[in-house]
């Protein structure tokens, strides 16, 4: 079956990328308000745009009232935020965290979230997330406007914390790591079986 985009609502595309495009990283992102208050939320339009220098991105789709998520609104005013890798352990509060809240509660309260201080950034740390990428703002691009449109934010890399089980000294353990990727609708992918392919 072929579907013109043209013909199709913002809500059938969106439904035909996030089912086809899987399983994608997440990105568990904590930010500071200016009014002082620890946001986190889930990302899974997210990857890596650069090694040299390190820079990581993520998009948010734009909400339907058309107003900027906490994340968004947070990392303009304050330029910090953390990256957290979701691992199994945590797959269930990163789920709540997704609950639409007001500006003025904590998801790390609703969902029970324990933290930590971050080494070089503002924001709280999830503190059994096994990988975390504390981050500078660099560049905010406004693809579209509309409902459903997304805004891609570029994040310069300043430290990155490994859980010390998961270092050999060289590379980041892939099968300890247990990581989580986000699949079409409310499912996701456990990435406990994997099968490694040296390269030609």
């Amino acid at each position: 079956m072929i579907f013109n985009t043209s013909d199709l609502a913002a809500n059938e595309i969106y439904r035909l990328l996030v089912g086809g495009v899987t399983p994608r990283p997440i990105a568990w992102i904590s930010t500071l308000s200016v009014d002082g208050v620890a946001n986190i939320a889930p990302y899974s339009f997210f990857n890596v745009a650069s090694c040299n220098p390190p820079i990581l991105w993520y998009s948010q789709v734009n909400p339907r009232d058309g107003q900027k998520k906490d994340t968004l609104r947070n990392l303009i005013d304050t330029q910090q935020c953390v990256v957290h890798i979701v691992n199994t352990a945590l797959l269930e509060q990163m789920n709540l965290s997704c609950a639409s809240l007001p500006a003025e509660q904590s998801e790390f309260d609703f969902a029970q979230i324990e933290t930590e201080p971050s080494q070089t950034v503002l924001a709280l740390a999830v503190k059994h997330a096994p990988v975390r990428y504390e981050c500078h703002l660099r560049e905010v691009i406004e693809l579209s406007s509309l409902p459903s449109g997304g805004t891609a934010v570029l994040l310069d890399v300043k430290s990155i914390y490994v859980d010390d089980q998961l270092w050999d000294g060289r590379v980041i353990d892939q099968e300890k790591l247990q990581s989580v990727g986000k699949m079409g609708g409310d499912f996701y992918s456990l990435s406990t079986d994997l099968s490694a392919l040296a390269r030609p």
